[in-house]
């Protein structure tokens, strides 16, 4: 069985992980090959260079991502147009060589376009979607043509109703998270203490692109708290150096400064309270390292609504000007820690460590059903 899933490491890092995640369950069962394509190289050119500014929208141009946005919400057959013109050629050219038995798209850009290529050169591949945001999502993920769409959230799920897919083609399988970020060890609750041997210890993520005020936030720590800081800069090289630079020397071994890593779940075991934007991946990896996070912003658009299914369901708090955070911190670890504990618990009952796994039996079981059917008529044809 041949699965071949769109997905795309240009936009962000989400989706990436989210491929990762699912690939690791594809590769425990026999006979199921699972690849994993870059969907924006079917688009030429043009599309890979447009796909790669998503960091220079987010990071310096937020209100033309708004517009952006806010196109895909009113005018998603425009998007669709272009995309599906811009792929149809070498799209056509990965099925002949893949021959996939089940095409699964994480990317939203590329749902009905496939869909339309497919059916209109004579293609009866089922189709999958697995949706990467936890509830503010755009018509670009909904195709009512799609033979299963997977939600992370009720919330999502509804949204999904309202764009015009079938409820009874809806499953709602929670976030797919690597399994490295499901500590095999029980995180103890905070020790809150003055003594150097107790610092609190934060991590400041802000998104694989490294948007935010991420110096402000960790001078805003040192300077109120007994604690030491990772900051996780991305790929803004530029913003990296620039907190080196001004910090390194005023807090020393206080504070440590990355760029780009692949050892994210080793950074989140090592710390007792995440600091981050509203991304829906790095806020469920937290969930799934039973670490307590702060939201202090949300990336216009499909990142808007993650702090109030954060709150929601006591994963989390929400920071939106990073001028208050002193208080936030203060609230979390009074009362010896009551509220940061209290988080960790309701982590522990939410999060599933087998939601990649569900994810992937559901896709498989429907390839093997439409295989049969296919076969069934075959027969009796």
């Amino acid at each position: 069985m041949n699965i071949l899933i769109i997905s795309s490491n240009n936009t962000g890092s989400g989706h990436k992980s989210i491929a990762e995640a699912l690939l690791e369950q594809f590769d425990k069962l026999e006979n199921v090959n699972a690849k994993v394509i870059e969907g924006f190289d079917t688009n030429g050119t043009l599309g890979n260079t447009v796909s790669k500014s998503y960091g220079f929208l987010t990071r310096r141009a937020r209100v033309l991502w708004k517009a952006v946005w806010n196109i895909s919400l009113k005018k998603p057959e425009l998007i669709v147009k272009i995309t599906e013109r811009t792929m149809e050629k070498n799209f056509l050219k990965v099925l002949e060589n893949e021959k996939p038995d089940l095409i699964l798209s994480i990317h939203p850009n590329f749902n009905a376009s496939v869909l339309n290529i497919l059916y209109r050169n004579g293609y009866n591949i089922p189709f999958v979607t697995l949706i990467a945001d936890l509830i503010s999502i755009t018509p670009l993920w909904v195709d009512k043509r799609a033979n299963m769409i997977i939600c992370p959230t009720d919330e999502a799920k509804k949204r999904c109703i309202n764009f015009g897919a079938d409820g009874s083609k809806i499953e709602v399988v929670k976030f797919p998270v690597r399994s490295r970020f499901y500590s095999s060890k029980h995180r103890n609750d905070i020790v809150i203490s003055d003594k150097p041997e107790n610092a609190l210890k934060f991590l400041l993520m802000s998104g694989g692109e490294g948007v935010g005020n991420l110096g402000s936030i960790a001078e805003i720590l040192l300077e109120n708290f007994n604690c030491n800081v990772k900051i996780v800069a991305g790929k803004n090289a530029t913003l990296r150096n620039k907190l080196q630079n001004k910090y390194s020397a005023k807090y020393g071994e206080k504070l440590e400064v990355y760029g780009y890593v692949t050892n994210v779940n080793k950074l989140m075991d090592n710390v007792d309270i995440l600091i981050s934007r509203g991304s829906p991946n790095v806020l469920m990896e937290a969930v799934a390292s039973n670490l307590p996070t702060i939201i202090t912003g949300e990336l216009l658009g499909q990142e808007e609504e993650n702090s109030y299914y954060i709150e929601k369901n006591k994963l989390g708090i929400l920071c939106s000007d990073y001028n208050n955070l002193k208080t936030s911190v203060e609230e979390l670890v009074k009362d010896d820690g009551k509220l940061i504990n209290d988080i960790m618990k309701a982590q522990r009952q939410y999060r599933d460590v087998d939601s990649a796994k569900k994810a992937v039996d559901s896709i498989v079981k429907l390839a093997i059903e439409a295989s049969q059917n296919e076969q069934y008529t075959d027969k009796i044809g």
